[in-house]
């Protein structure tokens, strides 16, 4: 039985991720358990998110009790967990001894530049903590220091090179690759969570991962700061990301 937790900020290629180990037929997945978790504590402006109310009524909140459930036997026939993670639902405060084995860690990153742009289409502003880079440093840093230094997989060379990179987190767990992983019916899951509507249009209308297209940013003068707010923790996570030849 293996546990993959994949560790992303918003606005990455998270959930089509999260659809390409769907399609296995030995994995099931769990998309964003610690929502409620991060929404129950969050106060003002940044917790009016689409759908709160609905988050909260949908998961627990307590995070022992998130990752009990996260620690649950597998359903019958499923021999891989597939856990999508948001990293900023993560707190300074959040006790992270859990998330080393059982669980295999990856961390998906983006430029902060591309994620604030995307992010603002959808929420009007946004701060540092609200796109997950710089919870992802303190990631690695706790499992490095544990003795399990994750893989991180940055968005654009994946995209460029799916099948390769799908190959390679598959020899690093000790699994076979399949090429359902690249291409999936369109539509919503029934594992999605209950926040798709409001953010899954793009994922629920693919089939498959789009190519990788540079983007032309533009930012005011807000989203600017808060892109080079996270730049320093993103170059650094940049650096030690997964390169296949």
């Amino acid at each position: 039985m293996i546990r993959l937790a994949v560790w992303s900020g918003p606005r990455n290629i998270s959930t089509a991720m999260m659809r390409a180990w769907e399609n296995r037929p030995d994995t099931v997945v769990v998309d964003e358990p610690f929502y409620a978790h991060y929404l129950a504590r969050l106060d003002g402006s940044r917790g009016d998110h689409p759908g709160r109310e609905d988050v909260l009524a949908a998961q627990p909140s307590n995070a022992s009790a998130v990752v009990a459930g996260l620690l649950a036997p597998l359903p019958a026939g499923a021999e891989v967990q597939y856990v999508k993670h948001m990293t900023h639902h993560l707190f300074d405060d959040d006790d992270l001894a859990w998330s080393g084995p059982p669980f295999r860690n990856v961390l998906l990153i983006r430029t902060p530049e591309e994620v604030v742009a995307s992010y603002r289409r959808s929420r009007a502003t946004c701060e540092p903590e609200d796109i997950g880079i710089l919870q992802q440093t303190r990631l690695l840093d706790t499992l490095t220091a544990a003795g399990e230094p994750p893989p991180v997989v940055d968005a654009a060379d994946f995209l460029r090179a799916p099948e390769s990179y799908l190959r390679w987190l598959c020899d690093w767990l000790g699994i076979g690759f399949t090429d359902r992983m690249l291409a999936w019916p369109p539509g919503p899951r029934d594992s999605d969570g209950v926040w798709g509507p409001h953010w899954y249009d793009a994922v629920w209308a693919s089939t498959g991962f789009e190519p990788y297209l540079p983007r032309d940013v533009h930012l005011d003068a807000e989203g600017e700061s808060v892109a080079a707010a996270c730049r320093p923790a993103y170059e650094r996570l940049h650096a030690a990301r997964l390169v296949l030849n």
